[in-house]
Formats: structure tokens, C-alpha cells, sequence
């Protein structure tokens, strides 16, 4: 592969994240570079690779999922180079982020993660955000790696019942 497609992966990763407030995960942004048919997932995950060595950016992992924030250095980078990504891409990001924005921010607005804690047993961490605003976050101690694992892959579809229910029950 030649280093101005690498270079152009780079940035249209660094340009989609500087396009949302919210971090996009490694699957997120994999999604539209391979599906639009620009590259494949190796060249992708060689971007993100150089991309997180040159420290341009910050990843958080939750649960085996990468989430991926600009640094000040990936920041100053996409501001002076978004020049070279075409207008046709960009015009793809846009419409990428018009139809799936509120899927890829509930994505990752929801936390669900876990770990061991004493005897055997593990905390669950849970968290509801919007945007920048914390609305709940949750632990709880459950006595099995399975028990654990079941309330995380549950969390997207109970998280709204479960805080409407808090806010029912401590209200009223």
C-alpha cells in the first residue's frame, strides 16, 4: 500500500471523529471506510495503529471495544491536512453521520462493564450519558462471571426501563 493511501486513511479516521462530539469506536469508523469501499480492514487497523502511535489519538476500552478520542496533536493535524481528503468523501461522512448519528451516540452514551472484585465475585459498571451529561452510573456486585456478562449484553435494551423505574421509585 502506498503511504498517501495510508496517509488518506488516517485522515478521513482523524476527520470522522472531529465530526462528532462523542468518541466513535473502532467498528463505528470501520463501518463506513469498508463499506464504502475505500480500503479493507487490515489497511484500516494499520491507520489506527500509526494513528495511536504518533499519539493523535486517545482510546478508551470498554468491554473489548475501542473508543477513540482526537489529542491535541490529532486535533492540529486534521485542521491543517483535511484539505487533502476530497470533497466527494467528505460529502460520503456527512451522509454517513446524517443517517446513523443517533445510532453511533447511542452506542456509545451506554457503558457496560465488568470486573473481578473479591471471592469470586464481580462488579458490574453501568453507565446512561447524554452527551457530556452523566444521567446514572451503576455498580453492582454479582456472584458470577455469568451473571456479569448477562447484565452487560442486557444494558441496551433494560438501560431505559431501569433508570425510568429508579427515577419512579425514589420520587414517589
Amino acid at each position: 500500500m502506498e503511504d498517501n493511501q495510508l496517509t488518506l486513511y488516517k485522515l478521513m479516521i482523524l476527520y470522522l471523529i472531529k465530526k462528532v462530539d462523542f468518541p466513535l469506536s473502532n467498528s463505528q469508523i470501520c463501518e463506513f471506510i469498508i463499506d464504502k469501499g475505500y480500503t479493507n480492514y487490515f489497511n484500516v487497523q494499520r491507520a489506527f495503529h500509526e494513528l495511536e502511535e504518533e499519539e493523535m489519538l486517545r482510546t478508551k476500552t470498554i468491554r473489548n471495544m475501542s473508543h477513540y478520542y482526537l489529542t491535541e496533536i490529532g486535533d492540529e493535524a486534521i485542521e491543517m491536512f483535511s484539505y487533502q481528503i476530497s470533497d466527494s468523501i467528505k460529502k460520503d461522512i456527512a451522509q454517513f453521520l446524517d443517517e446513523k448519528e443517533y445510532e453511533l451516540r447511542k452506542e456509545t452514551d451506554l457503558e457496560a462493564d465488568f470486573f473481578p472484585a473479591k471471592r469470586g465475585e464481580y462488579t458490574v459498571h453501568l453507565k446512561i450519558k447524554e452527551k457530556d451529561t452523566l444521567l446514572l452510573e451503576l455498580n453492582l456486585n454479582v456472584v458470577s462471571r455469568e451473571q456479569a456478562v448477562h447484565i452487560c449484553d442486557h444494558w441496551n435494551d433494560k438501560h431505559s426501563d431501569v433508570y425510568s423505574s429508579l427515577i419512579q421509585q425514589l420520587l414517589f
